[in-house]
């Protein structure tokens, strides 16, 4: 079984480190007045944010800005959001018990699916407490093999890096996330979908999209590993 977790409002919250360090980062590089305004950003890839803003602050995205922008980006957040980072609710305490039965059955694999780069995931995870390592299937935000990326191509990219570990089936295989996006790419793939409302996204809409469970955070740790393990 492999079970997939989103990062950003799921295990964690940033408090807009993130948007910050975006926005620190626009601004060093290309002008003083880039902004972040009407650019959504909850539950999407951070190649897709980066050339949404650019987009948005009159610059063309050519390869060269978006590779730019997106070091500028890791590095300004780097630099600036560790005190930002906090746990969420049973989030940590729910990794350890995935990480723990993975122990005793190794057909069992914690992994990531987010919209992050590798870069500022991992620095996440660890400024919380956890060791990326744990996470033995990661899939990053410029995972997608398709262009334009979309979230929907995530969950295939973890399902066959699973393979390469264990032989899988998609139904094996869970989604941990707090959007509707999070949902929608777990559904594209077969995927069971646990969605928890801790993020900008209520659990109406949650169960509207079709998560097959809904919680409003990950504190009643036991029982949802359990729902996460059932198979």
């Amino acid at each position: 079984m492999l079970i997939l977790f989103d990062i950003d409002m799921t295990l964690l919250k940033t408090n807009g480190a993130g948007r910050r360090a975006m926005a620190d980062a626009g601004k060093r590089l290309f002008t003083p007045e880039f902004a972040f305004d009407g650019v959504d950003f909850a539950g999407r890839l951070d190649p897709l944010i980066i050339r949404d803003l650019l987009t948005a602050n009159g610059i063309e995205p050519t390869p060269d800005n978006l590779a730019s922008m997106k070091r500028g980006y890791i590095e300004a957040f780097a630099d600036t959001a560790a005190p930002s980072i906090e746990p969420l609710p049973g989030a940590v305490e729910l990794v350890h018990a995935i990480a723990d039965e993975a122990r005793k059955d190794p057909s069992t694999v914690p992994g990531v699916l987010t919209g992050n780069f590798a870069e500022t995931g991992t620095f996440k995870l660890r400024s919380i407490g956890l060791d990326p390592a744990q996470f033995l299937v990661q899939v990053w935000g410029d995972d997608s093999p398709h262009e334009p990326p979309t979230r929907d191509h995530l969950p295939p990219v973890g399902i066959d890096r699973y393979r390469g570990l264990h032989k899988a089936d998609p139904r094996e295989t869970v989604i941990l996330g707090d959007t509707v996006h999070d949902v929608a790419c777990g559904l594209a793939s077969g995927c069971r979908v646990l969605a928890v409302a801790t993020g900008r996204t209520d659990a109406q809409t949650l169960e509207n999209a079709g998560a097959h469970r809904v919680v409003e955070t990950l504190a009643d740790t036991e029982d949802i590993a359990r729902w996460l393990l059932m198979g």
